[in-house]
């Protein structure tokens, strides 16, 4: 026999850092940590990892979701306290709950836009779109406007055909971009969120990103809330809808404390000047999703 069929092969470096590794070859680099074995995995091994580290009954998703949803505030300020290991990290739960609710407003709601006929013609003559308090439409095929401002009356007319068939097109297409751009709209509005808490809560010593964690948790709940609501069933939506200034005033109560009195003249501040806000978001991703 021939003593270099029995011999070990070559060392060769890790992929990752170049740390020469040993001879038989370990499983992990001791430089980097990183994997030596970096053969794309089969599809039941990729299903195995993911749910053992994402999606199993003791990985940090569920751990995450029961603090969530049943001890308000906890998560936040089991983040701030520096036990962050066996949670799912606020940005990622936040995008992984608000894309699920998203998709799931696509399949099940949308976005209501209103099609409203005019009495007394032929609805397929007949179709408007509500914007705010204004309206615009066809109305035995001739664009009407009205409530709207003149400049978005231009607008509209030049973007919308004149046939009753292509306004229906256009206004499907207004509730498709709409709730595809819904979501980019709730994540910008969040740092906003995150400064109107701040400012009610300036006397505490916490950081802004203190508060935009604790948005973060909120809107993530607010999201939980909104997929409860999207089924039709009237008693499901009213206490999905009920739950969220329960829950959120529970959630101020864990993270800032405080007296109920001056905790509701905040939480009222608060939803004020976010509200505010996101009517002006919601009015301009509107506009942008229509004329666009």
């Amino acid at each position: 026999m021939n003593p270099d069929e029995c011999s070990e092969p070559p060392p060769t470096p890790c992929l990752n850092c170049g740390h020469e590794l040993a001879a038989p070859r370990p499983n992990f680099c001791p430089a980097c940590g990183q994997e030596t074995d970096l053969r794309p995995p089969t599809l039941g091994a990729f299903l195995q990892q993911f749910g053992g580290a994402y999606l199993s009954t003791e990985g940090a998703l569920w751990r995450s979701l029961k603090l969530l949803l049943l001890q308000p505030g906890e998560l936040t300020r089991q983040y701030l306290a520096g036990r962050r290991k066996h949670y799912v990290l606020p940005l990622r739960l936040y995008l992984t709950i608000s894309v699920v609710t998203l998709l799931l407003v696509r399949v099940l709601g949308g976005v209501e836009v209103d099609l409203a006929t005019v009495n007394g013609y032929d609805p397929k003559a007949a179709n408007s779109i509500t914007i705010a308090q204004g309206r615009a439409g066809m109305r035995k095929g001739e664009f009407y406007c009205t409530d709207l401002p003149p400049w978005l009356c231009r607008q509209l007319k030049a973007h919308v055909d004149l046939d009753a068939p292509a306004f229906q097109r256009q206004v499907e297409r207004f509730s498709e971009r709409f709730v595809a751009n819904l979501g980019a709209a709730m994540f910008v509005l969040l740092p906003s969120f995150a400064l109107w808490l701040m400012l009610a809560y300036r006397n505490r010593c916490m950081r802004y990103t203190g508060h935009l964690v604790f948005a973060l948790h909120l809107h993530a709940f607010w999201f939980v809330a909104l997929a409860f609501a999207l089924p039709e069933s009237a008693w499901l939506s009213a206490i999905a809808v009920a739950t969220m200034p329960v829950y959120t005033m529970l959630a101020l109560r864990r993270v800032y404390g405080g007296r109920l009195g001056p905790r509701l003249l905040r939480a009222a501040a608060i939803s004020t000047l976010y509200f505010v806000t996101l009517g002006l978001a919601m009015l301009g991703l509107a506009l942008w999703s229509l004329l666009r």
